[in-house]
C-alpha cells in the first residue's frame, strides 16, 4: 500500500482540514493517508482546545487512517524542529510523500527558495544577525534578511512572511537535510488564510478564528458551519464531559502557581526563556490576574507573543534547556489511532520499523521522550480544572490506540 503524510494539530478539525485531507490523497495518489499530531500543545505554545484523543477521533471519522503522536519536544518546537520532527517520522514510517497546505500553493516556488537560501547561507545569516542587533523579532529578522538576498531573483519564490508557507518551507528543508527519499507536494489555502477572523457567509474558517468565535460567543453553534458534523459532535461530547475547553486563560491560574513556586533565576532553566524574560515573567505573575493581562505586561518587540507563549509552555511543563539540547530526533512512533486500512499498513511495515512502536506506554516507561509527552498530558488535564480533568490524569496509562 501507497502511503502519504500529512502534519496536523486539528485544533480542531475543520472543514479546510477535511478539504487538505481529501486532496492530499487525491494529489499523492495514495491509500493509506498518515497523519502525524500534535498531542496537547501545540506549536504556537498553546494548550489544545481538546486533548489528543478526541482530536485523534475527529481525523479518524474525517477520513485519516492513522495518527501518530508527534512528540512533546517537537511538537511546541521552533518552525524547523517542528518541521524535523515530524518529516522523521513520516520517513520512518514508510511514507513516499508528504503534502501540506500553504498560501503560495506552487511546489516549484518552494524548491527554489530553498535552493536560494541554500546557496546564499553565509549571506543570509549574517543578514538576521545584522537585524536582530538592531532589536528585531527572530522571525522579522529573518523575513528582512530573505527580502535582501532575494532582491535580483527573478524565478517564482515563497513569500516567507506568511506562516504555512513558512512551515512548508521547513518540512522541504527538513526532508532534504535528513536525506530522505520523501516527496513533497504542497496544496493552496482556500478561502481563510490562519490569523482570519471566522466569516459567517463561509463554510471554511481558520482554526484561529474558529476558537475566537467559540470562546467569545462562549456556546458551539456559532462555530458549527465551519466544522464537519463528526467534529461538531466531537466537540458537543467534549463539551459535555469535560465542562472547559483548553486556553491560556483557563490554565492561568495553574501557570501562575509554578511560576511563581519558582525563583527569577530558576526560571531561566527553561527552554527558550532567554534575555532576562524570567525577570518579566516573574514579575508579571506576581501582580496579573488574567492571562491577558500577563501577556500585555511581558509582550516585547523582541519576542513574538507565539515565542511568549512556547516559553510559558515550558515553564507549565518544566521542559529545560538541557532537555531541549539532548533533543535531537524522535525515538519512537506513538499511534494514537487507526481504521481498518492504517492497522493493516502499520501490520505491513511493522517488521521493517526502525523505531520502536509505543501501543503501550507502561512498557516503554524509560524513554525521555514518551515521559515528556506523559508529564504534558497530564498537567494538560489538571489545567482544565474540572473533575473530568482530575479523572483523566494518568490517562496515557489506561488509554489504548483508537481503532475504528
Amino acid at each position: 500500500m501507497k502511503a502519504s503524510g500529512i502534519i496536523v494539530e486539528y485544533n480542531p478539525f475543520h472543514n479546510g482540514h477535511l478539504h487538505h485531507l481529501q486532496q492530499s490523497r487525491l494529489k499523492t495518489n495514495s491509500e493509506v493517508m498518515i497523519a502525524v499530531m500534535s498531542g496537547n500543545f501545540l506549536q504556537r505554545g498553546e494548550p489544545a482546545l481538546v486533548d489528543k484523543w478526541t482530536r485523534t477521533k475527529m481525523a479518524l471519522l474525517a477520513g485519516v487512517d492513522l495518527v501518530i503522536e508527534l512528540p512533546y519536544a517537537f511538537a511546541t518546537a521552533q518552525a524547523s524542529d517542528f518541521a524535523k520532527g515530524a518529516i522523521f517520522l513520516l520517513d520512518a514510517l514508510k511514507c513516499k510523500s508528504f503534502c501540506f497546505g500553504s498560501e503560495e500553493g506552487s511546489l516549484k516556488a518552494f524548491l527554489h527558495t530553498y535552493d536560494l537560501l541554500l546557496e546564499n547561507k553565509a549571506d543570509y545569516n549574517t543578514a538576521i544577525s545584522t537585524f536582530m542587533k538592531k532589536g528585531v523579532s527572530y522571525p522579522k529578522a529573518l523575513n528582512e534578511a530573505y527580502k535582501l538576498i532575494s532582491t535580483d531573483v527573478t524565478l517564482p519564490l515563497v513569500d516567507l512572511s506568511k506562516p504555512n508557507n513558512i512551515l512548508g518551507y521547513h518540512y522541504i528543508e527538513a526532508a532534504k537535510t535528513l536525506n530522505t527519499e520523501i516527496q513533497p507536494e504542497t496544496i493552496q489555502r482556500v478561502i481563510a488564510n490562519y490569523h482570519d477572523e471566522a466569516k459567517t457567509s463561509e463554510t471554511i474558517a481558520s482554526a484561529t478564528g474558529i476558537r475566537k468565535v467559540l470562546f467569545d460567543d462562549g456556546d458551539l453553534t456559532g462555530v458549527q458551519p465551519f466544522l464537519p458534523l463528526t467534529s461538531f459532535e466531537a466537540l458537543m461530547e467534549w463539551q459535555n464531559t469535560a465542562n472547559s475547553f483548553g486556553s491560556w486563560e483557563r490554565f492561568y491560574p495553574l501557570l501562575r502557581f509554578i511560576i511563581l513556586r519558582h525563583t527569577k533565576e530558576s526560571l531561566a532553566q527553561f527552554a527558550e526563556v532567554t534575555e532576562g524574560m524570567e525577570n518579566a515573567i516573574w514579575n508579571a505573575a506576581t501582580t496579573s490576574i488574567t492571562f491577558q493581562s500577563f501577556m500585555e505586561k511581558i509582550k516585547s518587540k523582541r519576542f513574538t507573543w507565539t515565542r511568549i507563549q512556547r516559553m510559558l509552555t515550558h515553564i507549565f511543563t518544566e521542559f529545560t534547556w538541557k532537555q531541549l539540547k539532548e533533543t535531537e530526533l524522535p525515538t519512537y512512533i506513538r499511534p494514537l489511532g487507526m481504521n481498518k486500512k492504517g492497522q493493516a499498513y502499520l501490520q505491513s511495515i511493522k517488521k521493517d520499523l526502525e523505531l520502536p512502536l509505543v501501543s503501550r506506554v507502561a512498557a516503554s516507561k524509560e524513554n525521555k521522550l514518551l515521559q515528556l509527552d506523559i508529564k504534558a498530558a497530564n498537567l494538560y488535564y489538571l489545567g482544565l480544572q474540572s473533575s473530568f480533568g482530575q479523572q483523566m490524569v494518568g490517562s496515557d496509562f489506561r488509554i489504548a490506540p483508537i481503532r475504528m
